[in-house]
């Protein structure tokens, strides 16, 4: 009888196992482990050159802001007040929130690729419109349209990148390319220097024509990203196996003409369900209750970064023009060496954290921002400090501090599953952004027009004492995520282990789901890059 019992219960059990086979289509591939094994090569630098540069039109963009705040308190141009002045800043991040989880959603449900175009579109209209403004109220609402397509690209190009760089340089290549935001920056600072000298263009049409730099790079971007490929790792969960094992065959046929023979494949085949969508009761779980720790790294470290940039940042030209007496349209001068500053951090400090390591590193960069800052604001408070070395003091605590902030896109990219990574950078970066950035620039725009250095000075204060809290939570909570695949840190949410009763018997698989077999034609919809020469 008991023996009938056990038989009716297996034979319920294959039921119930044919059932979801028949829902959900079971891979078994190895496109992760082929994409981190290749060696650096041509299409890699096509993928960073690509992909990067939305770091660079976002530096511009800021930096124009930042550049432009005094000018536009003049009668030539709107005639803003401080107050004013920092709320448009904090409308430009507003909207780069509202972009960021709106886009970042669409990016894990249709593909990093389509949005690419999508927020890049959004923004190239935004900043023109922008340059057209002609009172506070439209430049807040066309600045909060350019941020809605910067913070939409975060989470697209973000997720792509880490998913296409191989897993030992992953953390080098991360920090490098966020740094090229600085780059946009020394761009646009150099730009003010000449659209804002009323010697040579007129004061009503300079600051216009600063934005349409942005116009003209984004064009650019345009042509570049017609080559970037479709993530194979997104295509593989999402029910295009075919078309993530084409692509990363023919990346490897592009890096194995310049490179040679291959490095083995030695990280093992991942099994997984194929689905085209997360549901959502899954997504919350996931990031409340089993990674809630690190929903909660991810939310600090984001946090503590944005207040403390936006904080500098976003009024830096109203600090020197106000307490120091710098003209508006020598700002430029400025900002040229602190962008330096910043985009020379992460390509002199990226490898380290490689090497030494992401905890240590994350720790380390975060607390000595903090403390440096700390002092900073107490020589600034005690006015013992001039245009020249407080430019000189911002640019040796941002020279370590724009490693810890780009190493805080890194650690919530690499934390979270495959399906919901751009979700997870979207998420964080808008709530950092809200907790720390939206409400900053108009803090620190009011904490200006009082004309207190000790008011100021507490706001400093602030931001330092969250790099610290920062510091403090990475090196308790943080993840040894260096020279680790993905997959390894955080295995997609559809796999399948060994152990695993779901796990269908490969032999009963079809033979195109047991590996990494190509159809030898490639389907036209499938973005594929050039031969480079």
């Amino acid at each position: 009888m008991w023996d009938n019992i056990g038989f009716l219960d297996s034979k319920r059990e294959t039921s119930e196992l044919a059932t979801k086979q028949a829902n959900h289509q079971f891979v078994k591939t190895d496109v992760p482990g082929r994409l981190d094994r290749l060696p650096w090569s041509k299409w890699h630098w096509l993928i960073v050159c690509g992909l990067g540069v939305t770091w660079v039109l976002d530096g511009l963009q800021v930096t124009l802001q930042g550049a432009i705040g005094a000018f536009l308190s003049s009668k030539e141009a709107l005639g803003l007040s401080e107050d004013q002045i920092g709320i448009s800043a904090s409308c430009y991040l507003t909207g780069a929130v509202i972009g960021a989880l709106g886009f970042g959603y669409a990016t894990d449900r249709f593909g990093r690729k389509k949005l690419f175009y999508i927020t890049l579109i959004v923004y190239l209209s935004a900043v023109l419109l922008t340059a057209c403004a002609w009172n506070w109220y439209s430049y807040c609402a066309f600045l909060a349209m350019a941020g809605a397509g910067i913070g939409g690209e975060y989470a697209a190009i973000n997720s792509a990148i880490d998913e296409l760089i191989p897993a030992r340089l992953r953390g080098t290549v991360d920090l490098i390319i966020n740094s090229t935001y600085w780059l946009g920056a020394v761009i646009g600072s150099a730009a003010t220097l000449v659209f804002l000298d009323p010697k040579i263009i007129p004061a009503w049409l300079g600051w216009r024509m600063t934005f349409a730099i942005g116009g003209v790079l984004g064009l650019g971007v345009l042509v570049i990203r017609h080559w970037v490929p479709e993530s194979p790792r997104w295509l593989m969960t999402h029910g295009h196996n075919e078309k993530a094992e084409q692509i990363v065959k023919h990346v490897e046929d592009l890096v194995r003409e310049e490179k040679g023979s291959l490095p083995p494949v030695t990280e093992p085949p991942l099994y997984l369900v194929q689905r085209h969508h997360t549901p959502w009761d899954e997504v919350f779980r996931t990031f409340l209750v089993t990674s809630r720790t690190r929903s909660i790294l991810g939310l600090v470290l984001m946090s503590a970064q944005s207040f403390f940039y936006n904080a500098i940042f976003f009024t830096y030209g109203l600090v020197l023009n106000k307490f120091y007496g710098v003209k508006p349209d020598r700002i430029g001068e400025y900002i040229v060496p602190f962008a330096l500053g910043n985009l020379l951090g992460p390509i002199l400090l990226g490898r380290l954290f490689d090497t030494v390591g992401r905890k240590k590193m994350i720790a380390i960069t975060y607390a000595a921002s903090g403390i440096l800052l700390a002092i900073t604001a107490y020589l600034f408070e005690n006015g013992m400090l001039t245009a020249q070395t407080q430019s000189l003091a911002w640019v040796l605590i941002c020279f370590i501090a724009s490693s810890a902030a780009s190493s805080a896109y890194l650690t919530v990219s690499e934390l979270f599953p495959l399906e919901i990574r751009a979700m997870a950078i979207a998420l964080f970066y808008a709530l950092g952004t809200l907790v720390g950035g939206v409400a900053a620039p108009a803090y620190f725009g009011h904490l200006i027009a009082s004309g207190s250095r000790a008011s100021l000075a507490t706001g400093y204060f602030l931001g330092a004492g969250l790099m610290c809290v920062g510091s403090i939570f990475e090196w308790i909570f943080g993840v040894d995520a260096e020279q680790k695949s993905l997959e390894q840190i955080s295995p997609p949410l559809v796999t399948r282990t060994d152990d695993d009763e779901s796990k269908p018997d490969e032999s009963s698989m079809p033979e195109s789901e047991t590996g990494p077999e190509v159809s030898p034609e490639i389907s036209p919809d499938v973005s594929l890059d050039p031969p480079l020469q």
